[in-house]
């Protein structure tokens, strides 16, 4: 996977209007059963603030990813339970770059002894799951976040 000209930095380096403009794409929250919120500046700050206060909580939190420089999406890790599960949401334009940034994110984790094991949560309409299990990752049952449920995924890491 060419992870050339992937890189990640800080969500709030991110204009908010990008942000916005992302989440409420309607290709974008096809599959993200939690997200159905109208996107402001207030709804796009309190989501910043709450990924930059993952960060400060826990060293760990999701980046804004980039490649060559544009803002494709963000994604990352955060910390549910004793579990860092890993989220990514690229814009509709970077579908496909989807396993180069899960690459990059997953060579970060497996470097990282906080990080004994990635879990990944996909909604029930998530029917491509090859990729996901070509890495290594094992499903392992269901989780119930704010009343929806999601199918988990669990990948171990070489310091679990």
């Amino acid at each position: 996977m060419d992870q050339a000209g992937v890189s990640f930095g800080r969500l709030s380096d991110v204009p908010k209007d990008q942000i916005i403009a992302h989440m409420s794409d309607p290709v974008t929250v096809a599959h993200m059963p939690l997200a159905g919120m109208v996107w402001t500046d207030e709804v796009c700050a309190a989501f910043v603030a709450t990924k930059v206060a993952c960060w400060d909580r826990d060293g760990l939190g999701h980046w804004a990813i980039f490649e060559d420089g544009r803002y494709i999406g963000w994604g990352g890790f955060q910390k549910e339970g004793e579990d860092w599960d890993f989220g990514l949401v690229l814009r509709p334009d970077a579908f496909g770059r989807g396993m180069a940034v899960t690459a990059k994110a997953l060579d970060f984790a497996r470097a990282d002894p906080r990080i004994p094991s990635v879990t990944f949560l996909l909604p029930p309409s998530r029917m491509r799951l090859a990729a996901l299990r070509r890495i290594g990752a094992v499903e392992e049952g269901e989780s119930v976040i704010e009343g929806t449920r999601f199918r988990r995924f669990r990948l171990m890491t070489p310091s679990g």
